[in-house]
């Protein structure tokens, strides 16, 4: 028999039937198109407003806003515009001159009419330049410096709340992990503005920056071995009880172990001032933007608040830098021989101890910030190749050869 073609008819049946069959087989589905998407939305709005209320600490959520404000906005933006006051009035002291005395009494008011002529100055940007990169860099130089203010403890306990931002277990890493992306803002201000001066500031910033970060990288590596924390609170706690880093002398830090781990620990506390010098571009080691070599290094195509933002970053950073180190070496917002110490980390406080403590701990940074203004008035600039040599040939090994003697004596205290 020969193949037998079925009719238009039966074909037109047999294609009915599956589609039938196929549309009972199809489960209904609730899609936005048959919907709509305000119902759907209304619909899972209560779920998500019941999930955020049974997961969300709102305490902790209002407590850290009050404290970014306050330490941020109201504390670190502040002593940012009182550092540049402070620097031109000490550096006029050096020099036998007499500095801002005109704005204000003492010319505390200085730092306002300065601000105010970066934002009334013309924004220019040269048409030579990539505009987009150009104008992230100024930003990338300042986020980083105010981000590391989270995990710094600037006091005791206040009205039962922790004196700091972000209570996290790996501080100092934290620390050094947000600083070390101020280096990609100064890489694109160079590289962005097309110029030879600002290439060659961003290059030798690169490298300046980098080196130096292992060699502060390893000089708390002799810390955190003796104390076992990486926790900053803790830290500073330990410090209040026992004797500070540097001064071991009260608690358990008043003692033969005591005095021998103080060695090691003063010249972590060297190697780490120097890179500090290094990493927030302040002389003697401000090689990437030398106006004798390269008119102003890598911001020298910026003006106004743009300029304004490097001139803060750097100032930020030296503030935070100032900080870190009063709360590693120098006893955090405690005072020496244990007067006032809370008994534990979590132990309750009254709240004019509290106060006490905060000001301590800002006496001690403002204290720093003088000795790294005094440094720049009193020493006169590195050549490049001194301070590479000085980075890698010395201060590398000296961290590193203090790493393993600070391993050694630890064993034999043991």
């Amino acid at each position: 028999m020969g193949f037998q073609p079925m009719g238009r008819v039966e074909m037109i049946g047999v294609r009915r039937r599956s589609s039938r069959d196929f549309n009972r087989r199809r489960r209904p589905c609730i899609t936005p198109q048959n919907m709509g998407w305000k119902p759907m939305l209304h619909s899972l709005l209560p779920t998500a407003a019941s999930v955020l209320s049974d997961h969300m600490d709102w305490h902790l959520i209002i407590a850290a806003v009050i404290k970014i404000v306050v330490f941020v906005f109201l504390v670190t933006l502040p002593m940012v515009a009182m550092s540049v006051w402070a620097e031109r009035r000490v550096s006029a002291a050096i020099q036998d001159r007499v500095g801002p005395n005109r704005v204000g009494p003492f010319g505390l008011l200085q730092a306002v009419a300065d601000g105010i002529k970066f934002l009334l100055k013309e924004d220019f940007t040269p048409a030579h330049v990539n505009k987009f990169y150009f104008w992230l860099a100024p930003a990338l130089t300042m986020v980083p410096a105010l981000l590391t203010c989270a995990v710094i403890p600037f006091g005791s306990r206040l009205f039962d709340e922790k004196m700091v931002i972000a209570d996290l277990d790996v501080g100092p890493l934290f620390v050094f992990a947000i600083a070390s992306l101020s280096v990609y803002g100064i890489v694109l201000a160079g590289w962005s503005s097309n110029s030879k001066y600002s290439f060659l500031g961003g290059v030798r910033s690169t490298s300046q920056m980098i080196s130096y970060e292992i060699s502060l990288g390893l000089s708390i590596v002799p810390l955190i071995m003796i104390y076992g924390e990486l926790n900053l609170g803790r830290i500073v706690q330990e410090q209040a009880l026992n004797g500070w880093a540097l001064l071991p002398l009260w608690g358990e830090g008043l003692s033969v172990k005591g005095f021998i781990l103080a060695v090691p620990i003063f010249i972590s506390f060297i190697i780490f001032m120097t890179s500090m010098f290094a990493e927030t571009n302040r002389l003697p080691f401000d090689l990437p933007e030398c106006e004798t070599e390269l008119v102003a290094g890598y911001h020298t195509e910026y003006s106004s608040m743009k300029f304004a933002l490097f001139f803060l970053g750097e100032y930020a950073a030296m503030i935070i830098g100032s900080g870190l180190a009063v709360t590693l070496f120098l006893g955090g917002w405690s005072l020496p021989f244990g007067w006032l110490a809370p008994e534990s980390v979590d132990a309750a406080v009254p709240w004019w101890h509290g106060l006490i403590h905060i000001g301590v701990y800002f006496t001690k940074v403002i204290a720093l910030i003088i000795f790294f203004i005094v440094i720049r008035w009193t020493l006169p600039r590195f050549r490049y190749d001194q301070l590479m040599r000085l980075g890698w040939v010395f201060f590398f090994e000296i961290a590193l050869a203090n790493v393993v003697i600070t391993a050694i004596l630890l064993a034999i205290f043991k």
